[in-house]
């Protein structure tokens, strides 16, 4: 399966009843299956709430719940599992515990009425960039701060979401937001999911996401290196690069994890005109579909404005990969740029199987030389800014094919053997 994703919000399940219905028939009516989902709380739109029971002081109770952020998050599940859309977890995202969004959150102590600053060593703000790692909260387990006052809240939580996603087949579990925390506070809640799934006869897959926008750096080995705890693995950070080093690192990955094979999972693809790392509509769609023919299990579009979200341009692209993936399936070809000769920098990507299938990627219209194994084939053109096919072509029986696309602009075009 692959699975192709976009969605205007990284927390849809917080979304009100019938925003949320329309969300999720658009993404299916695009032929979208796939979406994030993080835990989050903080309150950027004004109708999200907490999962924790707010008392009349206006103070939380950490141990009683708010049942409807628990019924949102049922009916989320519930509504994507209908519309066969792959859900991705994130159980722990960063950016709810620091700088504007921890004064009013319900696990600072002075929100709740569960433990004081210095009975959980919390404090009442972390101005830093969570990126700095210096917000206890993400130090609670037994081989690090063993800081038994938060973690028991915590594990509450944990087993809370747990006793609703466990429930539905469609659920997988990344533990953090490109995190730049230490490895055994991911290691300890990918284990204790694992082992909650496996009494309740369930099995299920867990990865971690690391901040580092090098996804070769060390961090990221702490999650390639351990195929035993972590299933799959979401280098989304690699999205931050560009052209011919995206490509590359892509490579890289599917190198570095070829002894024990895994799929490899991008849940977030900037990219999008005006944000604020300075990339474009067009740099989103050229990560997105280098990462496909990379061999890549699954991709998505950031939420705007850092990605496309679910704009026009992006529900084009993904109808576009579903028509080449209606001719030939992407997990039947495997990278092959050793065969395209007369090519400029970033201007066209290959996998094929020889013999049966070529799939090629124009990032911009352009011309350039394809080896074939010398057969009868045809050409299908599909248009990736409109997502619909064009032309057919006989290709002439010959070693090899000079491609040219029909204009500028994004074109896929499948090449295949009669």
């Amino acid at each position: 399966m692959l699975l192709l994703g976009g969605s205007d919000d990284d927390n849809l399940f917080q979304w009100p009843k019938e925003e949320l219905r329309q969300q999720l028939d658009l993404i299916a009516a695009a032929g979208a299956n796939y979406v994030r989902n993080t835990m989050s709380d903080r309150q950027d739109n004004g109708f999200e709430l907490y999962p924790f029971f707010e008392l009349p002081s206006g103070k939380y109770d950490l141990a009683q719940w708010n049942p409807r952020y628990w019924e949102r998050f049922e009916r989320f599940l519930s509504w994507t599992a209908e519309r066969d859309i792959i859900v991705q977890i994130e159980v722990w995202d960063r950016f709810d515990y620091s700088r504007g969004n921890w004064p009013g959150h319900p696990y600072n102590p002075v929100n709740n009425v569960n433990y004081s600053g210095q009975e959980s060593g919390l404090a009442a703000e972390y101005p830093l960039h969570p990126g700095k790692n210096v917000q206890p909260f993400f130090f609670t387990t037994p081989k690090q701060q063993n800081n038994q006052t938060v973690l028991q809240y915590q594990l509450a939580f944990v087993d809370k979401l747990l006793s609703f996603s466990l429930r539905f087949p469609n659920v997988l579990y990344c533990i953090d937001n490109e995190t730049s925390g230490e490895e055994v506070w991911g290691r300890y809640w990918a284990t204790y999911i694992k082992e909650r799934a496996h009494k309740e006869g369930v099995k299920v897959f867990v990865t971690e996401m690391w901040d580092d926008w090098d996804i070769k750096a060390d961090e990221h080995r702490r999650t390639l290196d351990h195929p035993e705890l972590y299933d799959f693995v979401d280098v989304s950070q690699n999205n931050h690069n560009k052209g011919e080093e995206h490509w590359h690192n892509a490579m890289w990955m599917r190198n570095y994890i070829s002894r024990k094979p895994r799929p490899i999972n991008t849940v977030k693809t900037y990219g999008a005109d005006r944000n604020k790392f300075g990339h474009t509509d067009r740099d989103g769609v050229e990560r997105l579909l280098r990462h496909l023919l990379a061999g890549f299990s699954s991709a998505r579009f950031h939420r705007p404005p850092s990605g496309l979200g679910m704009n026009s341009k992006a529900q084009a692209v993904i109808k576009a990969v579903r028509k080449l993936e209606s001719l030939f399936p992407l997990w039947n070809v495997s990278p092959r740029m050793d065969l395209l000769g007369d090519r400029e920098e970033n201007e066209a990507y290959l996998a094929a199987t020889p013999g049966k299938a070529y799939l090629l990627y124009f990032t911009d219209g352009g011309t350039v030389k394809l080896d074939l194994k010398p057969a009868n084939y045809r050409l299908h053109w599909i248009n990736g800014t409109t997502g619909k096919a064009a032309n057919i072509v006989e290709v002439p029986l010959a070693p090899s094919f000079t491609v040219t696309a029909p204009s500028r602009g994004t074109w896929l075009a499948a090449i295949l053997r009669k």
